[in-house]
Protein backbone atom coordinates (compact mmCIF):
# COMPACT_ATOMS: atom_id res chain seq x y z
CA UNK A 1 0.00 0.00 0.00
CA UNK A 2 1.50 3.52 -1.08
CA UNK A 3 2.92 5.03 2.01
CA UNK A 4 1.31 8.78 2.84
CA UNK A 5 4.18 11.09 3.05
CA UNK A 6 2.35 14.41 2.41
CA UNK A 7 -1.20 15.64 4.53
CA UNK A 8 -2.57 18.80 2.82
CA UNK A 9 -5.58 20.59 5.25
CA UNK A 10 -8.50 22.44 4.15
CA UNK A 11 -8.92 25.50 6.28
CA UNK A 12 -12.57 27.09 7.36
CA UNK A 13 -14.95 23.77 7.81
CA UNK A 14 -11.65 21.88 8.94
CA UNK A 15 -9.08 23.22 10.77
CA UNK A 16 -11.22 25.35 12.18
CA UNK A 17 -14.58 27.15 12.73
CA UNK A 18 -14.76 30.47 10.97
CA UNK A 19 -18.12 30.77 9.96
CA UNK A 20 -19.70 33.29 12.97
CA UNK A 21 -16.44 36.05 11.97
CA UNK A 22 -17.53 35.42 8.05
CA UNK A 23 -21.48 36.05 8.55
CA UNK A 24 -20.09 39.38 10.29
CA UNK A 25 -18.42 40.78 8.22
CA UNK A 26 -20.80 39.57 5.27
CA UNK A 27 -23.73 40.98 7.15
CA UNK A 28 -22.13 44.32 8.20
CA UNK A 29 -21.39 45.18 4.33
CA UNK A 30 -25.00 44.09 3.47
CA UNK A 31 -26.56 46.00 6.11
CA UNK A 32 -24.44 48.90 5.10
CA UNK A 33 -25.91 49.02 1.50
CA UNK A 34 -29.15 48.14 2.37
CA UNK A 35 -29.51 44.42 1.62
CA UNK A 36 -30.55 41.65 3.50
CA UNK A 37 -28.23 40.57 6.19
CA UNK A 38 -28.66 35.98 6.91
CA UNK A 39 -26.81 35.02 10.14
CA UNK A 40 -23.99 32.35 10.88
CA UNK A 41 -25.94 29.21 9.70
CA UNK A 42 -27.52 30.59 6.25
CA UNK A 43 -23.49 31.16 5.97
CA UNK A 44 -21.77 28.15 6.22
CA UNK A 45 -23.57 26.91 3.16
CA UNK A 46 -22.19 29.18 1.27
CA UNK A 47 -18.85 29.34 1.89
CA UNK A 48 -15.53 27.40 0.01
CA UNK A 49 -15.76 28.24 -3.30
CA UNK A 50 -13.88 31.35 -2.86
CA UNK A 51 -15.29 35.19 -2.18
CA UNK A 52 -16.31 36.29 -5.24
CA UNK A 53 -19.18 33.33 -5.24
CA UNK A 54 -19.80 33.66 -1.59
CA UNK A 55 -20.59 37.39 -1.94
CA UNK A 56 -22.75 36.58 -5.43
CA UNK A 57 -25.03 34.05 -2.78
CA UNK A 58 -24.92 36.88 0.17
CA UNK A 59 -26.51 39.15 -1.98
CA UNK A 60 -28.92 37.40 -4.18
CA UNK A 61 -29.84 34.63 -1.09
CA UNK A 62 -29.02 31.91 -4.25
CA UNK A 63 -26.38 29.38 -5.09
CA UNK A 64 -26.01 30.22 -8.49
CA UNK A 65 -27.30 34.06 -8.69
CA UNK A 66 -25.53 36.85 -10.09
CA UNK A 67 -26.12 40.42 -8.77
CA UNK A 68 -25.69 43.83 -10.26
CA UNK A 69 -21.75 43.69 -10.63
CA UNK A 70 -21.62 47.55 -9.32
CA UNK A 71 -23.33 46.26 -6.21
CA UNK A 72 -20.81 43.25 -6.06
CA UNK A 73 -18.05 45.10 -5.89
CA UNK A 74 -19.30 47.45 -2.89
CA UNK A 75 -20.32 44.46 -1.04
CA UNK A 76 -16.37 43.42 -1.42
CA UNK A 77 -15.38 46.39 -0.11
CA UNK A 78 -17.37 46.21 2.79
CA UNK A 79 -16.34 43.16 3.26
CA UNK A 80 -12.99 43.07 3.07
CA UNK A 81 -12.62 46.28 5.60
CA UNK A 82 -14.74 44.33 8.03
CA UNK A 83 -13.74 41.29 8.20
CA UNK A 84 -9.82 42.14 8.17
CA UNK A 85 -10.53 44.13 11.04
CA UNK A 86 -12.15 41.24 13.01
CA UNK A 87 -10.67 38.47 10.78
CA UNK A 88 -10.28 35.90 14.49
CA UNK A 89 -12.80 37.34 17.01
CA UNK A 90 -14.65 34.00 17.35
CA UNK A 91 -12.75 31.68 15.09
CA UNK A 92 -11.73 28.28 16.63
CA UNK A 93 -9.66 25.87 15.70
CA UNK A 94 -11.86 22.52 15.70
CA UNK A 95 -11.32 19.79 19.39
CA UNK A 96 -8.35 17.91 18.07
CA UNK A 97 -6.63 20.09 15.51
CA UNK A 98 -3.48 21.27 17.04
CA UNK A 99 -2.67 18.25 18.96
CA UNK A 100 -3.12 16.79 15.22
CA UNK A 101 -0.77 19.52 13.30
CA UNK A 102 1.55 18.91 16.49
CA UNK A 103 1.90 15.08 16.13
CA UNK A 104 2.62 14.94 12.51
CA UNK A 105 5.54 17.36 12.77
CA UNK A 106 8.31 15.69 11.76
CA UNK A 107 6.50 12.66 10.14
CA UNK A 108 4.54 14.32 7.09
CA UNK A 109 4.92 17.13 5.43
CA UNK A 110 2.39 19.47 6.30
CA UNK A 111 0.25 22.36 4.59
CA UNK A 112 -2.82 23.96 4.36
CA UNK A 113 -4.75 24.43 1.09
CA UNK A 114 -7.54 26.69 1.29
CA UNK A 115 -9.71 28.42 -1.28
CA UNK A 116 -9.57 31.60 1.26
CA UNK A 117 -7.86 34.54 -0.43
CA UNK A 118 -4.24 34.99 0.58
CA UNK A 119 -5.20 38.39 2.23
CA UNK A 120 -7.16 36.99 4.49
CA UNK A 121 -5.89 33.42 5.06
CA UNK A 122 -2.43 34.37 6.18
CA UNK A 123 -4.27 37.24 9.22
CA UNK A 124 -6.12 34.07 10.73
CA UNK A 125 -3.61 31.10 10.67
CA UNK A 126 -1.49 33.96 12.69
CA UNK A 127 -4.24 34.53 15.09
CA UNK A 128 -4.69 30.75 15.37
CA UNK A 129 -1.28 30.72 16.00
CA UNK A 130 -0.67 27.66 13.43
CA UNK A 131 1.19 29.44 10.47
CA UNK A 132 4.64 28.13 11.69
CA UNK A 133 2.74 24.39 11.28
CA UNK A 134 2.72 24.85 7.96
CA UNK A 135 5.60 24.23 5.20
CA UNK A 136 3.50 25.76 2.34
CA UNK A 137 -0.02 27.48 2.18
CA UNK A 138 -1.61 27.67 -0.95
CA UNK A 139 -4.64 29.83 -1.34
CA UNK A 140 -7.62 30.43 -3.43
CA UNK A 141 -6.05 33.34 -5.54
CA UNK A 142 -2.17 31.52 -5.67
CA UNK A 143 -3.50 29.85 -8.71
CA UNK A 144 -5.62 31.34 -11.61
CA UNK A 145 -7.94 28.20 -10.25
CA UNK A 146 -9.16 26.77 -6.92
CA UNK A 147 -10.71 23.67 -5.39
CA UNK A 148 -12.21 22.18 -6.99
CA UNK A 149 -9.99 21.91 -9.48
CA UNK A 150 -6.84 19.77 -9.09
CA UNK A 151 -4.17 22.35 -9.68
CA UNK A 152 -3.97 23.57 -6.27
CA UNK A 153 -2.94 20.13 -4.88
CA UNK A 154 -0.58 19.43 -7.45
CA UNK A 155 1.03 22.73 -7.41
CA UNK A 156 2.15 22.17 -4.17
CA UNK A 157 2.97 18.38 -4.51
CA UNK A 158 5.07 19.66 -7.24
CA UNK A 159 6.77 22.54 -5.15
CA UNK A 160 7.42 20.17 -2.11
CA UNK A 161 8.60 17.36 -4.87
CA UNK A 162 6.06 14.72 -3.63
CA UNK A 163 4.34 12.04 -5.52
CA UNK A 164 0.23 12.89 -5.93
CA UNK A 165 -0.38 8.87 -5.07
CA UNK A 166 1.92 9.90 -1.18
CA UNK A 167 -0.48 12.92 -0.78
CA UNK A 168 -3.92 13.22 1.14
CA UNK A 169 -6.55 15.76 1.13
CA UNK A 170 -8.21 16.62 4.16
CA UNK A 171 -11.12 18.12 3.84
CA UNK A 172 -15.23 18.82 4.68
CA UNK A 173 -16.51 19.68 1.25
CA UNK A 174 -16.83 18.14 -2.16
CA UNK A 175 -14.29 20.87 -3.48
CA UNK A 176 -11.55 19.29 -1.18
CA UNK A 177 -12.57 15.52 -2.10
CA UNK A 178 -13.20 16.07 -5.71
CA UNK A 179 -9.57 18.14 -6.17
CA UNK A 180 -8.29 15.35 -4.26
CA UNK A 181 -9.57 12.23 -6.52
CA UNK A 182 -8.77 14.31 -9.49
CA UNK A 183 -4.78 14.92 -8.97
CA UNK A 184 -4.53 11.72 -7.48
CA UNK A 185 -4.26 12.21 -3.49
CA UNK A 186 -5.65 10.42 -0.89
CA UNK A 187 -8.99 11.84 0.53
CA UNK A 188 -10.08 12.13 3.76
CA UNK A 189 -13.55 13.51 4.72
CA UNK A 190 -14.55 15.46 8.30
CA UNK A 191 -18.05 14.84 9.00
CA UNK A 192 -18.40 18.30 10.37
CA UNK A 193 -17.92 21.91 8.49
CA UNK A 194 -19.67 23.22 5.99
CA UNK A 195 -20.40 20.22 3.41
CA UNK A 196 -23.99 20.65 2.75
CA UNK A 197 -25.17 17.52 3.73
CA UNK A 198 -23.07 16.42 0.71
CA UNK A 199 -22.38 12.17 1.08
CA UNK A 200 -18.46 13.03 0.94
CA UNK A 201 -18.33 9.42 0.81
CA UNK A 202 -20.39 8.59 -2.33
CA UNK A 203 -17.98 11.54 -3.98
CA UNK A 204 -15.15 9.42 -3.31
CA UNK A 205 -13.93 10.18 0.21
CA UNK A 206 -11.94 6.56 1.79
CA UNK A 207 -13.66 7.54 4.95
CA UNK A 208 -15.19 10.22 7.29
CA UNK A 209 -13.57 10.86 10.43
CA UNK A 210 -15.70 12.32 13.33
CA UNK A 211 -13.22 14.85 14.67
CA UNK A 212 -9.20 15.60 13.70
CA UNK A 213 -8.46 13.16 16.35
CA UNK A 214 -9.11 9.97 14.36
CA UNK A 215 -6.91 10.75 11.27
CA UNK A 216 -3.70 10.13 13.81
CA UNK A 217 -4.91 6.09 13.83
CA UNK A 218 -6.22 5.93 10.18
CA UNK A 219 -2.77 7.32 8.78
CA UNK A 220 -1.15 4.48 11.14
CA UNK A 221 -3.07 2.23 10.11
CA UNK A 222 -2.28 2.87 6.10
CA UNK A 223 1.23 2.82 7.30
CA UNK A 224 1.10 -0.47 8.77
CA UNK A 225 -0.67 -2.15 5.73
CA UNK A 226 -4.35 -1.76 7.08
CA UNK A 227 -7.24 -1.39 5.04
CA UNK A 228 -8.58 1.89 5.15
CA UNK A 229 -12.02 3.17 5.52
Amino acid sequence: MTPVKLVAFDLDGTLADTASDIARAVDTALVALGQHSYGVEQVKDWVGEGLTRFLKRAITGKMDGEPDPMLLEQVRAGFRKAYLDQVCVDSRLYPGALEVLDSLQGRYRIICITNKATEYTGPLLKALDVSHRFELVVCGDTLKVMKPNPAPLLHAAERLGVDPAHCCMVGDSRNDILAAKAAGFRAVAVGYGYHMDDDLQAMGAETELDSLGELLPWLAGLAAGAPSG
